[in-house]
């Protein structure tokens, strides 16, 4: 509604202005009928609108012009018709959220503007601008220019811009265009509405957390772990025969304590000149009358074999049955034995024990005791190699002869019992020393060797240790390195 008043209120100020401009210029200018009905009936819903909230003000009008400053150009080359007033006039309107319909009476020397002001709802901004249709009079279209005001840029002020060239017109007068207005302060406060709902959900969400939590807790916890423990108790228990130490203790073989000094030699010309403690010698190649003359210098003697190869230059080569020879030993002339069946060979090691004892030797050191961990040829397991090398120790045992265990590192806590000491080869270089502390912990020697190290390197290590070890090469002649302090 308020937009139609407006629409019909800008036709009243387009026609007061253009009888204006017209008497200044002298020219008498006959209105249509229909422009005064619609001057009538605008003023009769003006009266109408509110008079209460109506305030007049008159504002002087600049100097006085003369007629002769309105100026009409016309142009035969376009049918529209465009006129300007001068700079003189011009009109203002408040910045309030009220329309305003401004009169303006002029005589040929002096001007006035005066402004009544119709308080109206505000419309939105977009009814002010889309109003683009303004009522043009030609009462003559061949001889009189007709001269139109455009329509304000700004709600706040419109001003009457330099002339323009116009053209005559030859259209109809046209009916004002009033839109409908857009009703804005609903669309501005919807969209205030979900960014509340948006807050509001992740709170649910919260909630349901602490539930799922504190449920799976006490589900799985003590029945699960206490089950399994038992179970492998019985396993280590079996291999291990009821006489552990008795045999070393009864029969008085020798058991040496660490710091015990040593020297190793199988191969060359024996060194006898090395004031140690203790000779690690071939049982096959080192004769009787050798091994008693280092015993007469107060030197036990420790003889060598493989308990878990097949060396083809011994004499008693020719006695193992073909099915227990497997793979041949990498690096080596040797091939691995099947100690899954050691009782189909077990003669053969007992008669190199019987050997051992007859040449006067204190004690044995078995080679390759630890053929499940190498490629034998054949599906051996660890009870395999425990069982064999049990029987090794207890058959030493019989015959009050000392013995060794040679490597086999993941069998140490099960067979140091059976074992009176322990030889190592490398296990700096590959980092295994600490597996041979149970030796240690019961008062037992532990001898070893490096290859390729330094002394320099590793004997500080086996010396914390309480090691006795010896730098040597893989021949394992005469030359060696104590890490202890000899002469």
């Amino acid at each position: 509604m308020g937009s139609k008043v407006f629409a019909k209120q800008l036709t009243l100020l387009l026609v007061s202005t253009t009888i204006i401009l017209l008497s200044a210029c002298s020219e008498v200018v006959e209105l249509p009928e229909t422009a005064s009905a619609d001057t009538q009936k605008v003023e009769q819903e003006t009266s109408l609108a509110r008079p209460t909230t109506v305030s007049t003000t008159a504002t002087p009008a600049p100097e006085t012009q003369t007629p002769t400053e309105v100026q009409t150009e016309t142009s035969t080359d376009s049918a529209n018709t465009q006129t300007s007033t001068p700079e003189s006039i011009t009109t203002e309107t408040q910045t309030s959220p009220e329309e305003t319909v401004t009169e303006a009476t002029t005589t040929p020397s002096t001007a006035t503007t005066e402004t009544t002001t119709v308080t109206e709802p505000q419309s939105s901004p977009d009814v002010a601008t889309t109003d683009s249709s303004q009522a043009s009079l030609a009462p003559d279209t061949t001889a009189e220019p007709v001269a139109s005001l455009s329509q304000p840029s700004q709600p706040n002020q419109t001003s009457v811009t330099e002339p323009v060239t116009s053209e005559p017109v030859t259209s109809e007068p046209a009916e004002p265009v009033v839109t409908e207005p857009n009703t804005s302060p609903v669309i501005v406060n919807e969209p205030q509405e979900p960014i509340q709902t948006a807050v509001t959900e992740p709170e649910t969400q919260i909630s349901p957390e602490p539930t799922v939590i504190t449920e799976p807790a006490p589900v799985d916890a003590e029945p699960v772990v206490s089950e399994p423990e038992p179970t492998p108790e019985p396993v280590v228990v079996e291999p291990t025969p009821e006489p552990v130490t008795e045999p070393t203790n009864a029969a008085g073989v020798w058991q040496p304590t660490p710091g015990t000094t040593w020297q190793w030699q199988l191969n060359g010309t024996l060194d006898l000149s090395f004031d140690v403690d203790m000779y690690d010698i071939d049982l096959f190649d080192t004769p009787k009358s050798t091994i008693q003359g280092l015993q007469a210098e107060g030197r036990i003697v420790i003889c060598y074999f493989s308990a878990g190869s097949l060396e083809p230059w011994r004499t008693d080569a020719s006695q193992f049955p073909q099915e227990v020879i497997g793979s041949k030993m990498h690096g080596w002339d040797e091939f691995w034995l099947d100690v899954s069946k050691y009782d189909r060979f077990a003669t053969i090691m007992t008669a190199r024990l019987d050997l051992a004892a007859e040449k006067g030797c204190d004690g044995v050191e078995p080679d390759n005791v630890d053929a499940y961990q190498n490629e034998s040829g054949f599906p051996l397991s660890y009870q395999d190699q425990l069982n064999y090398n049990i029987f090794l120790a207890e058959e030493a045992h019989k015959r009050n002869l000392s013995i060794g265990l040679k490597n086999d590192l993941e069998q140490v806590v099960d067979l140091e019992p059976y074992f009176d000491w322990a030889l190592n080869e490398s296990c700096f270089q590959w980092n295994e020393c600490h597996m041979l502390l149970p030796f240690i912990e019961n008062n037992k020697a532990v001898f070893g060797v490096e290859y390729t190290a330094p002394a320099s390197e590793f004997c500080d290590l086996v010396n914390g240790f309480d090691y006795d070890f010896l730098k040597k090469d893989y021949d394992l002649k005469a030359p060696m390195q104590p890490c202890r302090n000899q002469t």
